[in-house]
């Protein structure tokens, strides 16, 4: 459930570090971050000419960052709520299910 604002009075929270586009936004950002270096330091004249003259690690990695950015963003802008009350009863008809 994907909802904004937290329902009024009830028990919620984000999902916070647990969300799945922060983790995704964590490996593309590390990602980036090394290609940033990489096309920034380790540039040679080989890896320029089988690329047409363009630095493919530098842009690459910036296009990564970027996209790691947004993913973060998206997490804080709407975030993953979690109603704790639907999650017990969610656990109480599994338990009862599970007996029967």
């Amino acid at each position: 459930m994907s909802t904004p604002a937290q329902q009024d009075g009830g028990h919620a929270h984000a999902a916070g570090a647990f969300d799945v586009r922060n983790v995704i936004a964590g490996l593309i950002g590390f990602y980036g971050v090394v290609l940033v270096i990489l096309g920034l330091f380790v540039d040679t004249d080989d890896d320029r000419a089988k690329t047409g003259d363009v630095n493919a690690n530098l842009f690459a990695g910036i296009a990564m960052v970027i996209f790691a950015l947004s993913f973060f963003a998206w997490t804080r802008w709407r975030p993953i709520v979690v109603d704790e009350a639907a999650l017990a009863a969610a656990k109480a008809e599994i338990d009862r299910s599970a007996h029967h």
